[in-house]
C-alpha cells in the first residue's frame, strides 16, 4: 500500500507474557506502530515502556493519552522519558475522550474540546521542564474543523477514527501536505454480507451512541436514519473495511490516496481475540 501500517488494540485482556507475544507478533506481521487506547484499564505509558523492552522496532502510540487524566507536566514529562529510553519509537496521540469515561474516570468537569485541548498544548509548550533532548512527534484525535486546525497549529498531525475516504481527503487540505495523518479503520475480511455488517455493528456499538460522531457522519452526508439500528447499511460500509482481501486492501488504499500517511486498522479477524496475524500480514503487506 505505499504506507506505514499501524494497528490499535485494546490490550486489558492479555497477561503479562500474552502481552509480550502479542507485541512481538506484530512486529513481525509488518504493523509499524502499535497503538494503544487509555479508557479504564492499563496506564498506556507503563504499557507502553514494557513493549519497548520486548521488543526490536515496533513504534508504541497513545491513541489516545487522555488529557483529563494527566497534568500538561506529567504529559510531556512521560512522552519525553519514553522517548529517551526507547532511542525514538515512541509517538505521542493526545485526545479529550468524551463526558462519560471523563467522569467515570472521576474527572466530572467538562470543557469545551476545542478551548481544552489547545490550552492543553500551550501549556505543556510553556513548561520549563529538564528533559531528555529525544524528540516525539505529538497527535491530535480530531475530526471537525475546530480540533483539525489545532492539530495543524500546535501539533504534527491527526489521527481520526471511524471516518471515510472522503472526510481524510478534507482533512488532509486541512491539515496541509507537510503534517501526518493517521486514519482508523476496522478491517474485516469477511465476504458474506449479513455476517460482516453484524459483527462491524457489535464493534461499533459505542460509537453511534455519541452525538459528535453522529455531527461528523452528517457533515459528510449521512442522516439520522443512518444512525438507527445499529447503523445503516450504508454506514456500515463507509466506516469498516470489509469484503474479500483484495476488497480490504482496495479500502485502505483509498485512504492513503485521500492523503492518508498511516492508515492504523483494527482488525475483527480474531481467534479468542487475538487478530490473525497472517492475515494481518496480508492485509498490511
Amino acid at each position: 500500500m505505499g504506507l506505514d501500517a499501524g494497528l490499535l488494540y485494546t490490550t486489558d485482556r492479555l497477561s503479562a507474557d500474552e502481552l509480550t507475544t502479542f507485541a512481538r507478533d506484530a512486529e513481525t506481521a509488518g504493523i509499524e506502530s502499535l497503538w494503544l487506547p487509555e479508557v479504564s484499564g492499563r496506564d498506556p505509558f507503563a504499557l507502553a515502556g514494557h513493549l519497548f523492552a520486548h521488543t526490536d522496532g515496533l513504534r508504541v502510540a497513545t491513541g489516545i493519552a487522555n488529557v483529563y487524566a494527566r497534568d500538561p507536566g506529567a504529559m510531556r514529562a512521560g512522552a519525553a522519558t519514553l522517548a529517551e529510553l526507547s532511542g525514538g519509537r515512541f509517538m505521542l496521540g493526545l485526545g479529550v475522550s468524551n463526558p462519560g469515561i471523563n467522569a467515570a474516570r472521576g474527572n466530572p468537569v467538562w470543557e469545551a474540546p476545542l478551548t481544552k485541548m489547545r490550552g492543553y498544548l500551550e501549556a505543556m509548550d510553556a513548561l520549563h521542564m529538564t528533559l531528555p533532548e529525544t524528540s516525539y512527534p505529538r497527535y491530535v484525535a480530531a475530526h471537525a474543523q475546530g480540533l483539525m486546525a489545532v492539530a495543524r497549529d500546535h501539533a504534527d498531525g491527526a489521527h481520526t477514527y471511524l471516518m471515510t475516504a472522503e472526510h481524510t481527503r478534507w482533512a488532509r487540505a486541512r491539515l496541509g501536505a507537510a503534517l501526518a495523518l493517521s486514519p482508523v479503520m476496522f478491517v474485516l475480511v469477511e465476504t458474506d454480507p449479513d455476517a460482516a455488517r453484524g459483527l462491524i455493528r457489535r464493534a461499533i456499538a459505542y460509537y453511534m451512541q455519541l452525538d459528535y460522531y453522529h455531527r461528523a457522519w452528517q457533515s459528510l452526508g449521512f442522516g439520522r436514519e443512518d444512525f438507527l439500528d445499529g447503523g445503516s447499511d450504508r454506514l456500515i460500509d463507509a466506516v469498516a473495511a470489509w469484503g474479500s482481501l483484495g476488497d480490504v486492501r482496495a479500502r485502505l488504499s483509498a485512504q492513503v490516496e485521500a492523503g492518508a500517511n498511516r492508515v492504523i486498522v483494527i482488525p475483527l479477524n480474531a481467534d479468542l481475540g487475538i487478530p490473525d496475524w497472517g492475515l494481518v500480514r496480508e492485509i498490511v503487506s
